[in-house]
């Protein structure tokens, strides 16, 4: 048989087999967007609380009475929630990174003031214009994390840094304030600001490809807009105003009762011209399309928003007083003692990251809201003499399920946003979480003080914010239900 006779392959060792397509490799999150949009962040969170424990010495430098003091700290939360839909809308219609570095611009500006003021009234302004541009930023810095990153896993790499930074900036201010007063003097909390601010900006001009801004076809909703800014302004005024004046003072029931007339003109408006724009007669674009509610990821998501933040922050404002009055702390040990709590962040930001880069954002959000009704639970058996280790429990749980479901919050609501709409549908959450702070604040403080017994209001508060963790857990098994049903 000559070798031309022997069959192919015969005698021969086996072809190799074609090698396996190497799985692809996961986009690498890139780093200098990530911390300029946290700088931003940063800034607004740490700007919530790092003014609280300057209160004395601005009092006394600037002979700033009650009022004027409850503004200065107050203020601030105030424009920051009335504002935050005109942000989003300018954010999706001229541009996110323009209306990122504009918030940035004007944040930084308003603390330069605030640091110059010489007077009361002209920091209240600062402090306005700081709640202005924070109104700017946010929801431009949550549309550019959808845009920068649109692989989900690296979202949620990046989400996770994002809120870590932001937990660590709310919980580090009154540290961060205090040191800057007794070490420096109360203008440098306001100072602080600048370098961070600058950084911020050239890292964002560097670093971030510019979105080209849409050609409006029709005109803003302007009616829309002072209905809305007024609406929640009243709302946001009433309840900081609850606590000093009780919840049936004339000033509280008419602040509430014009949010309430104009949040309802404000829906019948919006109603209007989105109907007009179905039928291809609409000159101006609704401000808030009711269409978004459409979606119930979207309405669950902005419903437990504002749950988890009336339970965590109205709790937090009650522990604060707790270990200050019932436990005799000063306000550096009141601080040390809510570090477990106020700092879960760097525990919730990687745990976050690799659930949700597996399951997506329900998942860890409805373990995180269990968690958090657990620790409220344990709430229950503080009293005037309950051993700082027994509270242990109670600070961590509710610290990170309260982290955990604030950026699983924050992943669930950019993917159920168009992309077209995600500046106004991260200002709508955002407006959900104000609200529900601002609730949450009055509210348990007004317990607090009608109890008689401060640890008996504190009891009942617990248990409110655990009933609303609970309600928080039920939506969230409800939207993963839904969120499951999609993809089968």
């Amino acid at each position: 048989m000559t070798t031309t006779d022997i069959p192919a392959g015969a005698g021969a060792a086996p072809a190799p087999a074609p090698a396996a397509p190497a799985p692809a490799a996961r986009p690498a999150l890139a780093l200098p967007p990530l911390i300029a949009l946290s700088l931003g962040y940063f800034l607004v969170m740490l700007d919530v609380t790092v003014v609280n424990v300057a209160v004395p010495d601005i009092r006394t430098a600037l002979n700033t009475g009650a009022s004027g003091l409850q503004w200065i700290v107050d203020g601030y939360s105030t424009v920051f929630a009335g504002l935050l839909l005109l942000g989003g809308t300018l954010a999706d219609r001229l541009g996110h990174r323009r209306m990122f570095l504009a918030g940035l611009g004007v944040f930084t500006a308003a603390s330069l003031a605030c640091g110059l003021a010489g007077t009361s009234g002209l920091l209240i302004a600062g402090r306005l214009a700081q709640g202005a541009g924070a109104a700017l930023l946010v929801p431009a810095s949550l549309a550019l994390l959808q845009s920068s990153y649109p692989d989900r896993a690296v979202r949620a790499r990046a989400i996770a840094v994002w809120g870590a930074v932001a937990s660590i900036a709310f919980g580090a201010g009154p540290a961060v304030g205090g040191l800057l007063v007794a070490g420096l003097d109360w203008r440098f909390v306001f100072w602080l600001n600048l370098p961070v601010g600058a950084l911020a900006v050239v890292l964002t001009l560097r670093h971030m490809p510019a979105s080209a801004a849409k050609a409006p076809a029709r005109r803003m909703d302007w009616t829309g807009q002072v209905l809305g800014l007024v609406g929640l302004v009243a709302l946001a005024g009433g309840l900081n105003e609850a606590g000093s004046h009780g919840w049936t003072s004339s000033l509280v029931l008419s602040a509430f009762a014009a949010g309430a007339v104009c949040l309802a003109a404000f829906a019948v408006v919006e109603r209007a011209l989105e109907r007009r724009d179905r039928v291809g007669d609409g000159e101006r674009a609704p401000l808030l399309p009711p269409s978004l509610f459409r979606s119930g990821a979207f309405t669950g998501t902005a419903a437990i928003g504002m749950l988890i933040s009336l339970g965590y922050y109205g709790m937090l404002f009650l522990t604060t007083l707790y270990f200050q009055q019932e436990r005799g702390f000063s306000v550096l040990t009141s601080g040390l003692a809510l570090l477990p709590s106020v700092c879960m962040g760097l525990v919730a930001a990687p745990l976050f990251s690799r659930l949700a880069a597996r399951t997506g954002p329900y998942v860890p959000m409805a373990g995180g809201l269990a968690l958090g009704t657990l620790g409220f639970l344990g709430w229950l058996t503080a009293g005037p003499e309950t051993p700082y280790p027994v509270l242990l429990f109670a600070l961590i749980a509710t610290g990170l399920g309260q982290t955990m479901t604030a950026l699983a919050a924050t992943a669930a609501i950019i993917e159920a946003a168009p992309a077209s709409g995600a500046g106004i549908a991260s200002a709508v959450f955002n407006v959900a979480r104000q609200v529900g702070s601002a609730v949450g604040v009055a509210l348990f403080g007004t317990l607090a003080a009608a109890a008689g017994d401060f640890t008996s209001g504190l009891r009942m508060s617990a248990g409110i914010a655990a009933g609303a963790f609970a309600v928080g857990t039920v939506l969230a098994l409800g939207a993963r239900r839904r969120a499951a049903g999609r993809t089968d």
